[in-house]
């Protein structure tokens, strides 16, 4: 992980950094604001579709979204690979970004779940395509003791593109009488302005030979070059995904503890309200405090925000265990991102960070069908306590890998 010297240089501790990061650090960060819009504007109200207009059962909503994510998990190994191949990010960035925007229209128009898996399905390739490029391409143009700043900056402006989203579909559910088809139909647009966005402001930067193009990054002897803290990073990746099912479980608490309908939306504009205000400043810690201290953190918020959803009876009990969530997330999925870029070598960051979201997409994939297994069979609380017994156990071997450490230091 970090070293010690690039967390405390003196350059990480200036104030006001996030205004010396480059033009298109934020312009990919508007970009997934604008995407994030359209995509939670149709997602809050996705799985309340799903169950009450399309008659899905709880396990059929985990496994689409289980196989949803982890298909764009898959894909993102090969267009992070592809991304060092060619030494061209934004490509197959704009690409990702393109796909996704031209699927959004299948959401309204389906009329079975097929339809919904089918959108969903594509909508995830697209989604695939463009992250691997993408996450690397801000660590090729962010300044080194900036990058836990860049990438609390993008991860900041998606929060609030997902905060955004629920909050338009509360407004537009309660102006057109809970047409849900119709809201879906005006998240359309958002979703063309991003692309526009991410093809007029970024740029792939300049390529020395040193740092130029990989032929096979797939190839074993590639792949051996990827350091031990690397495959580290990656388990922990793994293992916290597995203490993280899909948001959607989320909306269907609020649902469970009977939210009205039009109102269910605003689960997620909680969570992001708090995701996205605590997102950069947990970024900008990164770049100066040891990372394990932060992991530690974030188990501990995803733990108390499982254990409030577990016992959750109103709507204010959903609301308290969504905000601990959404810092939760603040606190870690920068960092880990930071992590992943800090530990490839630099023409390899695209497979690097391709490999890390494939894991963690299978962890993904288990962790919510899993969820829907347990909400069927048991209720809604087994599925947050499992929840918080695998944060609980992930913060456990991070303490036990840390004194480990310390003891082999002191012989």
């Amino acid at each position: 992980m970090s070293s010690r010297t690039e967390q405390t240089s003196p350059r990480s501790r200036v104030p006001g950094k996030w205004r010396a990061l480059p033009t298109g650090i934020w312009a990919l960060g508007f970009g997934s604001l604008f995407m994030d819009i359209s995509s939670e504007m149709i997602h809050s109200l996705l799985p309340v579709f799903m169950v009450t207009v399309l008659g899905a059962s709880m396990v059929t909503v985990g496994v689409i979204e289980g196989i949803a994510e982890a298909t764009a998990a898959i894909l993102k190994v090969f267009s992070g690979a592809l991304s060092d191949y060619l030494g061209k990010r934004k490509f197959l960035m704009i690409l990702g970004y393109g796909l996704a925007a031209f699927t959004k229209p299948i959401f309204p128009l389906a009329s079975s779940i097929g339809w919904v898996f089918t959108a969903r399905f594509v909508d995830r390739i697209g989604k695939g395509i463009r992250g691997a490029p993408r996450d690397a391409l801000i660590a090729d143009i962010s300044p080194a003791p900036l990058r836990g700043a860049a990438y609390g900056l993008r991860q900041a402006l998606d929060s609030v593109g997902a905060l955004l989203g629920p909050l338009l579909a509360v407004a537009f559910m309660i102006w057109l009488a809970d047409d849900i088809r119709a809201v879906m139909w005006i998240a359309v647009v958002p979703a063309f302005i991003a692309v526009a966005l991410l093809m007029i402001y970024v740029r792939d930067p300049e390529r020395t030979h040193a740092t130029g193009d990989v032929k096979s990054p797939l190839a074993r002897a590639n792949i051996k070059r990827l350091p031990l803290r690397y495959w580290l990073v990656v388990l922990l990746g793994a293992v916290f995904t597995l203490a993280r099912f899909s948001d959607a479980f989320l909306v269907l608490r609020a649902q469970d503890i009977g939210l009205a309908l039009g109102y269910v939306p605003v689960v997620m504009v909680v969570m992001n309200v708090f995701y996205a205000g605590a997102a950069y400043p947990a970024g900008a810690a990164a770049d100066r405090f040891h990372p394990r201290t932060l992991l530690l953190i974030g188990l501990a918020l995803l733990i108390a925000a499982d254990m409030v959803l577990a016992a959750a009876r109103g709507a204010l009990g959903v609301f308290a265990g969504v905000a601990l969530w959404g810092l939760h997330m603040a606190f870690t999925q920068g960092l880990l991102s930071k992590l992943v870029a800090d530990t490839v070598p630099t023409q390899l960051r695209g497979t690097g960070f391709g490999i890390f979201n494939l894991v963690s997409g299978g962890a993904l994939l288990l962790a919510s069908v899993l969820a829907g297994v347990l909400w069927s069979a048991i209720g809604p609380a087994a599925t947050f306590l499992a929840g918080a017994g695998f944060a609980a156990l992930a913060a456990i071997g991070l303490l036990t890998v840390d004194a480990g450490h310390r003891n082999r230091d002191k012989e």
